[in-house]
């Protein structure tokens, strides 16, 4: 397998000086201050960060699940305020429906966008045999495995024809085997349709595994630390010394203002 080939792509997702902030019952939380962020088309970026960074929040205000409270998004040009086809969100939890099949989950956004029949047939036929589900197309969720219902999920997304893929920590739950495979699928899915992916994750080895770009977020309140370009051809080796030689860099611009948090709580 091959990198597609290196051209300068259009931005098309800007994320400007956006500002979030809740209201708890304790009063307001500010959850991200002043995070800037340009995605170039065809771009697999992972937002890497602790739990409680932000990371989550922004991907949402992307998704246009989630309002700011200052500040922008906006993808063609156009204002991000809601929810939109052009943005497909897969989740860790799966979020499909327990009553349809495989296939008709799948099938589910074209045929609300009320395609023709036959089109959706083909259009449900080709993103489930691209994660490998053709055999199991009348299965329900509850007889699939983890790994076969974050296929599923993803399938669901490329048919509803998205032009950006958004995930959350979708790998998360899954064990160890099964997350390396399915994070060899996800590229190989990326590399062949040309999508922009954000991809949420708490694991340094997994962002510089699937990234081409690194975006390392502190939290208190929640902005982008630094922006690392992970410049390795694909399929990348974990055991190689430039592979873990950038597994070193992005650890340790995690770490120390993780440590960094930990020390201004400590002195407050």
């Amino acid at each position: 397998m091959l990198d597609r080939p290196t051209t300068i792509a259009p931005d098309i997702l800007e994320v400007s000086d956006v500002r979030k902030i809740y209201q708890a019952s304790n009063g307001p939380v500010e959850a991200l201050r002043g995070v800037n962020l340009t995605i170039r088309k065809g771009e697999f970026v992972c937002l890497l960060g602790a739990s409680g960074c932000g990371k989550s929040t922004l991907l949402r205000i992307v998704a246009g699940f989630e309002k700011v409270t200052e500040g922008s998004v906006t993808m063609y040009g156009f204002s991000v305020d809601k929810p939109g086809p052009d943005r497909g969100m897969v989740f860790q939890d799966y979020a499909l429906f327990p009553w349809l099949t495989v296939r008709d989950n799948i099938g589910f956004g074209p045929k609300h966008r009320r395609l023709a029949t036959k089109l959706v047939s083909e259009l449900t036929d080709k993103f489930m045999a691209m994660v490998g589900l053709t055999a199991f197309a009348d299965r329900y969720p509850h007889q699939l495995s983890g790994g076969m219902k974050q296929r599923v999920a993803i399938a669901r997304v490329l048919s509803n024809d998205t032009d950006v893929l958004l995930m959350d920590e979708p790998f998360g739950a899954l064990d160890a085997l099964t997350r390396s495979k399915l994070q060899e699928e996800l590229v190989e899915i990326w590399r062949t349709t040309g999508l922009t992916v954000i991809f949420v994750t708490h694991s340094v080895e997994e962002a510089v595994m699937l990234a081409d770009r690194v975006i390392v977020m502190s939290a208190g309140p929640g902005r982008i630390d630094c922006e690392i370009e992970v410049d390795l051809p694909r399929p990348r080796d974990v055991a190689s010394p430039e592979f873990n030689a950038l597994r070193r860099e992005v650890t340790q611009r995690l770490t120390s203002h993780i440590a960094g948090s930990r020390q201004v709580a400590a002195d407050s």
